[in-house]
């Protein structure tokens, strides 16, 4: 059975949980189009891209975070998810929780694009 564009989000954000950002990687296409509302910035369209500008700087910046999904609106292949992250930053030590919506296109059952709308205050006010 082929995995709907819910699955395949579904699956991106259990690889984060579980630590395995290759398998994460791996789930995107291969000019991926990532766009972020945080300081992290992703120069240029890859998976690369995305682990240099995104993954690494996150994973260096908070000693513990998550993305808690509770809600994901489907229409043909995109796919909202709205939920929340948390994270512990690691030179303040301070837990930041700030409601996302996760905008996702999977195309192929690989992720093709991906936006990003967050609350930056919270997220700012951890890191102060």
């Amino acid at each position: 059975m082929t995995a709907t564009p819910t699955d395949v989000v579904r699956d991106f954000y259990a690889k984060l949980a579980a630590g395995d950002a290759p398998g994460a990687l791996g789930l995107m296409a291969s000019d991926i189009e990532w766009i972020t509302m945080w300081h992290y910035k992703v120069e240029g369209r890859g998976p690369g891209p995305v682990a240099e500008g995104l993954f690494k700087p996150l994973m260096a910046e908070w000693t513990s975070f998550s993305f808690a999904s509770t809600e994901f609106i489907v229409e043909r292949e995109s796919v909202v998810s709205l939920g929340t992250f948390k994270g512990v930053h690691g030179t303040t030590g301070k837990t930041s929780e700030a409601r996302y919506a996760h905008v996702w296109t999977v195309e192929d059952g690989k992720i093709a694009r991906f936006r990003q709308y967050i609350d930056t205050l919270a997220i700012a006010e951890a890191r102060v």
